[in-house]
């Protein structure tokens, strides 16, 4: 079994634990979106939170900050 993450894995990712919940959030439901569902999505490997956690320890994701609501703060990168 996986270790589970903890906090302070992320520490040096983000500047605040609220900003790591809602680009991880945000990246999750994309995800979860453009991913087909099945009955064994519920594997912790195939979950839509782990796989955008583990991308933001690869320093796949980042984002913006305005002083606009815009839901396109999120950077993906391949």
């Amino acid at each position: 079994m996986p270790t589970p993450y903890c906090v302070d894995d992320f520490k040096d990712k983000f500047d605040s634990l609220y900003r790591l919940v809602i680009v991880a959030a945000a990246r999750a439901n994309q995800i979860a979106k453009n991913e087909p569902h099945s009955f064994g999505a519920s594997m912790r490997a195939n979950k839509s939170t782990v796989k955008a956690l583990e991308e933001v320890l690869e320093g796949k994701l980042s984002y913006t900050t305005t002083d606009e609501d815009d839901e396109n703060f999120l950077d993906y990168e391949e």
